[in-house]
């Protein structure tokens, strides 16, 4: 039984709107040494905890936590398509765990999965199914919202579970930080938006995908020219949740609300509570030490851009 922590930041807009080169060297060299510890560490089962962006999880039913037992990523911009490699009954024992634990958890045989997941898959472990993984869904941009307490505490229970077994797990988080990119929110969609969000937009034609890949593209450009144009990044906030996180004062962010986030660094940064999640996971093996944190706002990505590492002490 071991266990290693990497939380990584994603983003759609790489390769679309890129910062300069030094810092695409900066993120790229982060990246290296995160695939490196993983790498040596050698994993044999992957739990990621990742946020949705309505391209697998929609208002037609939308909880707060889903564990896949079955995934597919649909491949948006650029990303990998195809199978996760999911372990379904040890998937669905997980599932099983965490409600005898008291957290409440949705389960999916067909979990579509978008860049929140793929992403940190390939640029940590090189694909998509390279590594058994049992995908865990965190809301973060569809209200009503989890709360960080309920994240700590599924992150707890899922940790809880992974302490049992006899595998080197690897616990991904995957998402924010500070970032509020163009996502429809279904209180001011039009009524053909409304009805993309409540479902309908679980396979979108293409032109209409690269419509909105071509939104977000266009509203990357336009941050950059003025960071007034969307929510503004918030490093402040960024940084100190990160080193919350690194000092295991989770429950210090039970008191945080949902609003007062949203105000402070942005709608979509409530992906955040995959690194919570995560980090409690972690925290159910002992004490632990973070290391190898690095952080950037990086407008071009729209996106406060982090990367945190940690291992029992």
């Amino acid at each position: 039984m071991s266990v290693l922590l990497q939380c990584l930041s994603h983003t759609p807009l790489v390769g679309e709107v890129d910062p300069e080169r030094a810092v695409l060297s900066e993120v790229d060299g982060t990246l290296a040494a995160a695939r490196a510890r993983i790498e040596r560490f050698d994993p044999e089962l992957v739990i990621l905890f990742a946020p949705d962006h309505y391209n697998g999880f929609f208002y037609d039913i939308m909880p707060s936590f889903c564990i896949g037992t079955a995934a597919r990523a649909i491949g948006d911009f650029g990303t990998q398509a195809g199978d996760l490699d999911v372990p379904e009954a040890l998937a669905e024992a997980c599932a099983r765990s965490v409600v005898e634990a008291g957290v409440d958890t949705a389960v999916s045989y067909g979990m579509q999965v978008d860049h929140g997941f793929a992403q940190p898959l390939e640029y940590l472990l090189g694909g998509i199914d390279q590594k058994p993984v049992i995908p865990v869904f965190v809301n973060g941009v569809a209200t009503p919202l989890p709360t960080f307490k309920r994240a700590r505490l599924l992150g707890e229970a899922i940790g809880r579970f992974a302490r049992g077994l006899d595998q080197r797990v690897l616990l991904i988080g995957s998402g924010g930080l500070s970032h509020q990119p163009p996502v429809p929110e279904l209180a001011t969609a039009n009524a053909h938006m409304a009805d993309r969000l409540k479902g309908s937009g679980r396979n979108l034609p293409p032109d209409e995908r690269e419509a909105r890949t071509r939104r977000v593209v266009e509203a990357a450009r336009d941050f950059v020219e003025d960071q007034q144009s969307l929510h503004p990044l918030n490093p402040e906030w960024d940084q100190r949740f990160m080193a919350t996180l690194a000092e295991g004062r989770l429950a210090d962010l039970d008191a945080v609300g949902n609003d007062e986030l949203s105000a402070l660094a942005g709608k979509s940064t409530h992906e955040v509570k995959a690194w919570v999640a995560a980090f409690a996971a972690l925290s159910a093996f002992g004490p632990y030490i973070a290391r190898d944190g690095y952080y950037r706002p990086i407008p071009e990505w729209i996106c406060g851009f982090g990367a945190l590492a940690a291992e029992p002490a």
